[in-house]
């Protein structure tokens, strides 16, 4: 790479009817630290019926470096690879239309690339939330009880990791391992992370790295957002033969678990006792999280144990179905059903 400040840095961000946040995430990448004489947007928009292609292009008025780029196909990894073939950066950032960057985002991600032999650096989330709801739901996913050891959304160490969220990569990595994979219309950030410490790459983690991403303000996005996790990661176990982490296949044990507990235990004594016992082990690790992640805040116990549950529920049953859709029926009627995003 050439010198710090003179690399070519280009954001992509991949959205659909984003008006109510588009703005504050292009403002954010505009107010960076890093020269923005050197960072290029690219704005990759699914076609959106609201006034967010409006303001894209208001900003492209006052700065060029805001460029909007139509996704006709309306999915985030296709607007990804529009975005990544349109550019000209020697760093790529993939980012959140629902998100903004802290100041030295950009910055630190050049130096974290310059410094070190990574092929992608990541930071991370903040979760923020524009309603109470929204608010238990903030704190449960940044809780390990909630997403398990995904590091990005609370880790505060700087370590070499599996996946990281809203990273930036070498523009080098995508000739060596390809694009992202335009079948997923979730887990594709996971997957092609998987490929690049797959191809011996390396992944790191720092969490000077700042964004703030706004959580699904209702239960019910969440559970579709989540199932559509667990029914997409099965994809891509089908394809690499094998999970990325041990972490991804928990919900789904979780979830038989209370399935077979459920029919069997009402003909076993020691079934009953172990179902019970598990029952009331999870109630207890979720009164505890809750607590832990709100800062002892009792008002919000209940929310976020339903969130904790529908977190591992939905994920869990997206992933039974996966199974059952790509293993067995394989039906493209039900792939399509799992396509819609849940904003």
């Amino acid at each position: 790479m050439d010198d710090q400040g003179n690399v070519k840095v280009s954001v992509v961000i991949p959205c659909r009817n984003e008006e109510n946040h588009i703005g504050k995430c292009i403002q954010s990448i505009i107010e960076q630290s890093y020269d923005i004489d050197n960072i290029e947007v690219m704005v990759c928009d699914g076609c959106s019926d609201d006034n967010t292609q409006k303001i894209i292009k208001e900003y492209n008025i006052k700065y060029p470096q805001i460029k909007l780029v139509v996704n006709e196909k309306r999915v985030a990894p296709s607007a990804m690879n529009l975005g990544i073939k349109a550019s000209v950066g020697e760093i790529i950032v993939i980012f959140g239309a629902h998100a903004y960057m802290d100041s030295d985002y950009v910055k630190i991600c050049v130096e974290k690339l310059k410094s070190s032999d990574i092929a992608c650096v990541g930071g991370r989330i903040i979760n923020i939330s524009e309603n109470s709801m929204a608010e238990a739901i903030s704190f449960s996913m940044g809780s390990p009880f909630g997403v398990g050891n995904a590091l990005f959304r609370f880790s505060e160490k700087e370590q070499l990791v599996d996946t990281v969220a809203f990273g930036a990569y070498r523009r080098s990595i995508f000739d060596e391992i390809g694009y992202f994979d335009e079948e997923l219309v979730r887990n594709q950030d996971d997957e092609l992370n998987f490929r690049i410490s797959k191809s011996g790459n390396k992944i790191l983690l720092a969490p000077d790295i700042i964004s703030h991403y706004y959580t699904r303000g209702s239960f019910g996005k969440l559970w579709t957002q989540y199932f559509q996790y667990g029914f997409w990661k099965v994809r891509v176990i089908q394809k690499h033969k094998k999970p990325a982490a041990v972490r991804h296949l928990i919900p789904l044990l979780f979830v038989v678990s209370l399935i077979l507990g459920t029919i069997v235990s009402p003909f076993s004594k020691i079934a009953r006792y172990l179902f019970i016992t598990e029952l009331i082990a999870y109630l207890f690790g979720a009164v505890t999280f809750s607590l832990k992640a709100s800062g002892g805040k009792i008002k919000y116990a209940p929310r976020m144990i339903v969130a904790f549950l529908i977190l591992h529920l939905s994920y869990g049953i997206g992933f039974l179905e996966g199974l059952i859709v790509f293993y067995c029926l394989r039906s493209n009627k039900a792939v399509q059903k799992n396509t819609k995003s849940s904003r």
